[in-house]
């Protein structure tokens, strides 16, 4: 009978149901929070960055005299939103936030002016005093709306909303310090509108970093073959994948698999899949039909995947079309423990019913969680390459 209990007890354990005094410890660092963990009381601290408070210190915040409102608060003087934006010079870096301690940022918010060169913005974060950063990626593609024009995103990692706001819920924790900062690449100055908010408490020892890196090519560089990472090395698990697609054929593009080498694979991959549009979460060619019987591109935002950007949306398989897509592995992270390379094919179709290797243009930005030190990211494009160019 007593066996018999123990048994129960320890299933209860397994469950969740019966927490022990060091898991009941763990559990109230503030991190890892959702609905089911709300109710939690912790002793970890919420601070706040913002150009009211570019410290974050507690009870520095709406102090500012001058800033970029002070002409419209100077009848009302400190305190009435004197400092709700910031400058940024053409040609210049800007340190948004500087972290000290051990901790986590659970949200950013953010709005640029102008919207349509935000590929030229670039956001870098560095963890415990790093000097490479372990994300480095063009701001408009870091928040999946690459090509420089709004797009609505209703995701768990990542949501754009009306008119131009940009926010991430992705976890990143630090254990000495972080580091944010934003390089105007432009030849004209930003203003940019900001607030990190962050917790500073204990980190576990089993959290990773984590990390993001953009990439382009156009055409692509191997008719048919993108890589999305490549030389990732150490304990880790891959989070995300953003696209900005362009297409340099007529017909549907999208029949390449995607496919993870997972520690040490090399020829062949372990996961592989079975075409664009599956890897994203749809099925035939994103297309449903409209009142006219015509098969239609179906744009689509979901807390996973998405297809958040058909341009022009009134076209359909035709040559120069750009698309915008989002997968986040939340549910099902892809776990490596030495390293990790991914890769998708382009493939559209020949006449004769045969594959096409296609030449688009793909930028991509690929996220991950890992232990550091991380490998060296590749050389960032210039402006130029990284410009939008107009629609043909």
């Amino acid at each position: 009978m007593i066996k018999s209990l123990l048994v129960v007890l320890v299933l209860f354990v397994a469950a969740g149901v019966v927490v022990s005094p060091a898991q009941e410890k763990k559990a109230s660092s503030g991190l890892g929070m959702g609905l089911s963990t709300l109710s939690r009381l912790s002793h970890a601290k919420t601070r706040s960055i913002s150009p009211e408070n570019f410290t974050g210190e507690k009870g520095k915040a709406g102090m500012a005299t001058e800033g970029t409102g002070k002409g419209a608060a100077r009848d009302l003087g400190q305190g009435w939103k004197v400092s709700p934006s910031v400058r940024i010079p053409a040609k210049s870096t800007f340190i948004m936030g500087q972290i000290d301690g051990s901790g986590q940022i659970q949200q950013i918010w953010m709005t640029p002016a102008p919207l349509d060169r935000t590929q030229l913005y670039i956001l870098r974060f560095y963890w415990d005093g790093e000097n490479s950063p372990s994300v480095e990626v063009p701001m408009s593609h870091f928040f999946a709306c690459g090509w420089g024009r709004y797009a609505q995103i209703n995701s768990l990692a990542i949501c754009v909303n009306p008119g131009s706001a940009f926010n991430s819920y992705w976890p990143m924790p630090f254990r000495k310090s972080a580091k944010i900062t934003m390089e105007n690449l432009d030849d004209r100055d930003m203003t940019l509108y900001y607030q990190i908010n962050y917790t500073l408490t204990d980190v576990p020892e089993n959290t990773g970093y984590f990390h993001a890196q953009f990439r382009r090519e156009s055409p692509l560089k191997t008719a048919g073959l993108y890589t999305i990472l490549d030389g990732v090395q150490g304990q880790g698990q891959y989070v995300g994948t953003y696209l900005a697609w362009e297409v340099h054929s007529p017909g549907w593009w999208g029949e390449g698999e995607i496919k993870f080498y997972i520690d040490g694979d090399k020829e062949f991959p372990t996961i592989c899949g079975t075409g664009t549009e599956d890897y994203f979460c749809g099925s035939y060619d994103f297309d449903t039909r409209g009142a006219d019987g015509k098969p239609h591109y179906t744009p689509f935002s979901t807390p996973y995947t998405g297809l958040i950007q058909v341009l022009p949306p009134d076209k359909h398989e035709e040559v120069g079309q750009r698309f915008g897509l989002y997968r986040w592995h939340i549910a099902d992270p892809v776990r490596f423990d030495k390293d990790l390379r991914v890769t998708i094919q382009a493939l559209g179709w020949k006449k004769d019913g045969t594959y096409l290797p296609e030449e688009d243009d793909i930028a991509s930005v690929a996220y991950w969680y890992q232990t550091e030190p991380h490998a060296a990211f590749p050389k960032l494009p210039g402006p130029e390459a990284l410009k939008v160019a107009p629609q043909k």
